[in-house]
């Protein structure tokens, strides 16, 4: 588990003095697989920092779930930070997607940083832009693609934020991320399949990468 020492040396764009407050009001822990760290609805307690491991944000909207984006190491939820901001319940869901260590800051600490410690704002400024360039790009693939090159698109994806090949997957959760039917998926992994641009498993698949 990352200590103090390791975070002031991967935030130290911070500065001391927020590194050291920050450090003595937040929580370390470490969260199993699927544990729900933000709910949609709610009123966010704390804004995470992901120090190892990954956490999925999506939406839900009639029972279906639609990925919005990932948060690794080092980065945090921008939307639960616009939520705090705002004094507004949150909009996403945020859940980990591997056993993952998180820095938790009490929200009602970041509306007097975000005054009396401008360079808080360098990390959330960053994750805006990372996230809106990473929402055009979903806006895109949803307008021009077919369902097929975004489920490609979805699985190279998943292989290179969780370092693995084959990824544990199942297509419900797929059809989760990408917002159809679980059938849908079924169909078109069996057509690539075929193609020999994967391969499926009984709990996971291969993608067949480029060399």
């Amino acid at each position: 588990m990352p200590d103090h020492h390791d975070i002031e040396k991967k935030f130290k764009y911070l500065g001391k003095d927020l590194l050291a407050e920050l450090l003595e009001v937040s929580v370390i822990k470490t969260f199993p697989a699927n544990t729900e760290l933000v709910r949609e609805g709610q009123y966010v307690k704390y804004i995470p920092i992901v120090l190892q491991g990954l956490v999925k944000v999506f939406t839900q909207f009639e029972e279906k779930e639609l990925l919005l984006y990932y948060i690794k190491p080092e980065q945090s939820c921008i939307m639960s930070f616009s939520s705090c901001i705002n004094n507004d319940k949150s909009k996403i869901f945020a859940i980990t997607e591997e056993e993952s260590t998180v820095l938790l800051i009490p929200s009602e600490k970041i509306t007097k940083w975000v005054i009396h410690f401008p360079t808080i704002n360098m990390l959330f400024y960053q994750q805006y832009d990372l996230r809106y360039s990473e929402l055009v790009d979903t806006i895109h693939q949803m307008l021009y693609y077919k369902l097929d090159k975004r489920l490609l698109d979805y699985l190279s994806e998943k292989v290179k934020v969780k370092g693995k090949n084959p990824v544990k997957i199942s297509h419900k959760e797929i059809a989760n991320d990408l917002g159809t039917a679980r059938e849908v998926v079924s169909r078109i992994v069996k057509k690539l399949e075929k193609q020999n641009v994967l391969k499926q498993y009984h709990d996971s698949i291969e993608l067949f990468l480029p060399r």
